[in-house]
């Protein structure tokens, strides 16, 4: 099982970001260095989810049998009770003919023992066991008829056919899933998050959403329901992000969720490469200091720093091994962004 932690994505402007260049001249080290930036820093929930309609249906057949018949009619809008699919019931049928003719052998034989019994011809012991066997004959019949119905498969909604997996002459299985009916819109994302995460997740969450189908785009959502109840073999609750009407994703796609539990506007940032057991090196006058700082929200790729930093002091991206307080060093110029 994934064993994610509470990631954090900080949005903003990431000049420092990138591998530092370190080469020597005349035995001193260059390092790149810059002022930290301001940007927004984001702690969020990190899970992974699929797009799913809000109204939808899984129609499977309840008994085993061949497809004869078979609705071609994928994304296309149906009523409820729309026949998706039969299956072949000629042995069924056979079979109810055989009972409903014993049921009216039986059926006679109440009936003849009925006017028998006025005249003291039979016992009401015999009485009593004819309508044992015809009521237990209406039953068998009941149970034929029901499995008949079963053999064709309807629509229990009005929506749209969203998928169709059976094919004429399969033998289709109990529960086996042949159609796929539902509501195009609204969708939401049903995705699950560890156990030790939740508690963070709150209904109404801003959420940001990738999706390898778009993946230049950060899409939105808001956490619209929380299982109350987790899976306690996987560790995890289910989550369910909204979508807006006009969300670019398909049912069924994959997507990377970060519900947003925390967010700060205009925060103080440096790499996470310049933090290191607390502290950052800056460089003054071509030497290098260590300098203590407060962190806030600490990411993948950036920190927010809260305090023991100036604006203006330049701050090494990627501190080489071995550096101490004092070192002479010479400023390289930051690497080209890829591409």
């Amino acid at each position: 099982m994934r064993k994610s932690k509470i990631a954090y994505i900080l949005i903003g402007a990431l000049a420092l970001a990138g591998a530092a260049v370190y080469f020597a001249v005349d035995g001193v080290p260059a390092v790149v260095a810059a002022p930290p930036t301001r940007g927004s820093a984001v702690k969020a929930v990190y899970a992974t989810g699929n797009v799913e309609p809000v109204t939808w249906a899984k129609i499977t057949p309840l008994v085993k049998g061949r497809i004869i018949d078979l609705c071609i009619c994928e994304g296309q809008t149906i009523k409820r009770g729309a026949v998706l699919a039969r299956l072949d019931d000629r042995e069924e049928r056979a079979a109810l003919r055989e009972l409903e003719s014993r049921e009216r052998f039986l059926a006679d034989e109440v009936r003849r023992y009925k006017t028998l019994i006025g005249k003291n011809f039979v016992s009401q012991q015999n009485y009593d066991r004819a309508s044992s066997d015809h009521a237990m004959a209406q039953a068998t019949v009941a149970q034929a008829r029901k499995r008949l119905e079963n053999m064709v498969l309807l629509s229990p909604m009005d929506g749209t056919v969203l998928r169709r997996d059976g094919e004429l002459g399969e033998v289709a299985e109990p529960g086996q899933a042949l159609f796929w009916v539902g509501k195009p819109k609204p969708l939401w994302i049903v995705a699950e998050v560890d156990e030790e995460d939740i508690p963070s997740v709150r209904l109404d969450q801003r959420t940001l959403i990738k999706a390898d189908a778009f993946p230049t785009e950060v899409l939105s959502g808001t956490v619209r329901q929380i299982t109350p109840k987790g899976d306690p073999v996987n560790k995890t609750y289910r989550v369910r992000i909204a979508l807006p009407d006009d969300t670019p994703l398909l049912i069924g796609m994959t997507t990377e969720i970060n519900v947003v539990v925390q967010e700060k506007e205009n925060a103080l940032l440096v790499p996470i490469t310049a933090f290191r057991d607390g502290r950052v090196w800056l460089m003054r006058d071509g030497r290098v200091h260590a300098q203590s700082v407060q962190a806030g929200i600490i990411g993948d790729k950036m920190v927010e720093i809260v305090g023991g930093l100036g604006e203006e002091d330049l701050v090494v991206s990627d501190p080489p091994a071995g550096l101490k307080d004092g070192h002479r060093v010479r400023r390289a110029a930051p690497p080209k962004p890829a591409g």
